[in-house]
């Protein structure tokens, strides 16, 4: 992810960022007393000062989120298809959806491991199974799509940690995968803190180039620990707009209730 302007994912895959908007409010800090209540919103996981994020588990959700995906997609000049890009429900996947009360601007997916494997599959098995022989549980990211107007560091960071939540905490996740563009491989290791693993090939679906990367799910342990809540300006990491421990097991809490 090389923050360009409205560089995105393909419907697919993750292949492409978002620009960050360094004019957005900065983070506002979470109500720990609203993650804790007893009694979630039925609707949102996070509130934020400028946007809200929710699960996509509905047919018109997931059709939202497919628009975005496609509309981003298009941007660049591929061919997609709102049928693909709509998503269908899987119980092997989270969905997560960022918008205000008006528009929806940010969408992406968790996938876990399952007898149908991960997306990344089709062209990285080799590589993604050398970590299953190992006892390895792994997850992938796809189908990432933000509309650079709206973007900022809290909001991708708040993405990345529900997603984190759900595949670490919940699902024990080990490891997790994401197919790039050749081009923004830079930017999710300058991020997250991601590895290229798989060499370059061409993503049949889109005619276009990928990469396969690797992040290790206790290395992400080790970094909300030490940079959590510690964002500054200019700051290149998404690590220090992450929740704090406490706040993500409320948020932990919250996604569990949300996804049952």
């Amino acid at each position: 992810m090389q923050l360009n302007t409205k560089e995105y994912s393909y419907p697919n895959r993750s292949h492409f960022p978002a620009r960050v908007n360094e004019n957005y409010p900065a983070p506002h800090p979470l109500s720990i007393d609203w993650l804790l209540d007893e009694t979630p919103d039925e609707e949102f996981v996070l509130k934020r000062s400028g946007y809200n994020i929710r699960l996509v588990d509905t047919p018109r959700q997931r059709i939202r989120a497919g628009m975005l995906i496609e509309r981003m997609y298009s941007w660049r000049g591929y061919h997609t298809d709102t049928a693909a890009a709509a998503m269908p429900g899987n119980i092997n996947q989270l969905t997560l959806e960022a918008s205000s009360e008006h528009q929806i601007f940010g969408t992406l997916t968790l996938g876990m491991d399952s007898e149908e494997g991960l997306l990344a599959d089709e062209l990285y098995a080799r590589e993604i199974n050398s970590f299953r022989g190992k006892g390895k549980k792994v997850c992938e990211l796809s189908k990432l799509a933000i509309d650079s107007e709206y973007s900022s560091k809290e909001m991708l960071a708040s993405l990345f940690h529900l997603a984190y939540i759900f595949g670490r905490n919940i699902h024990k996740a080990t490891d997790l995968f994401i197919e790039v563009n050749p081009r923004h491989a830079g930017f999710y290791k300058r991020m997250l803190g991601l590895r290229q693993i798989g060499e370059e090939r061409t993503c049949r679906r889109v005619q276009a180039p990928a990469v396969l990367m690797h992040l290790e799910l206790g290395y992400v342990d080790t970094q909300i620990a030490s940079l959590a809540g510690s964002y500054k300006s200019g700051e290149r990491s998404l690590y220090p707009y992450f929740f704090s421990r406490h706040e993500e097991a409320g948020l932990a809490r919250r996604l569990q209730w949300h996804n049952n």
